[in-house]
């Protein structure tokens, strides 16, 4: 997010497709309120993957296809397009990689992608200009703190 915040500083487009997110957090809703800033978000169940059952399963692979299309629609060059959680979206399978793949072998120039999410594939990390993996060490979760709205939500 720190990302967007500077491309919009410099009065860059920035699109932001949040995948199995609602959009309700604090940063995204600050976000929200620069002129050249647009978050999209699905999740249309509320629930993690692993809870969902195959109905679930069905309506969010849709959303989140449909939000992949928003998303790349919206996305201009020159400007960033951050996909949050894309790698999560892949690996649950609500999204097939081969379309997320040509899209970036396809982008325009001039649009800088972002990818977040845990383990990506060997494909989309040979795909990918920036790669970068955070690791926690330390958490309050770990210690059965909840997440606190202004601080983890």
């Amino acid at each position: 997010m720190g990302l967007a915040l500077r491309a919009a500083g410099h009065g860059l487009p920035v699109v932001i497709a949040q995948f199995l997110k609602d959009g309700s957090s604090g940063e995204c809703r600050i976000l929200r309120t620069l002129p050249n800033v647009t978050v999209l978000s699905a999740n249309p169940c509320g629930k993690f993957s692993f809870q969902m059952d195959v109905c679930e399963c069905a309506e969010t692979g849709s959303a989140l296809k449909q939000l992949f299309h928003e998303a790349a629609a919206q996305a201009q060059s020159p400007g960033l397009l951050i996909l949050d959680e894309i790698c999560a979206a892949l690996s649950c399978g609500f999204l097939q990689e081969e379309e997320v793949l040509h899209f970036l072998h396809t982008k325009p120039a001039g649009l800088e992608v972002v990818m977040t999410g845990r383990a990506p594939s060997n494909a989309l990390r040979a795909a990918a200009d920036y790669l970068s993996e955070i690791h926690n060490l330390r958490h309050p979760y770990q210690r059965g703190v909840a997440a606190r709205e202004g601080v983890e939500r």
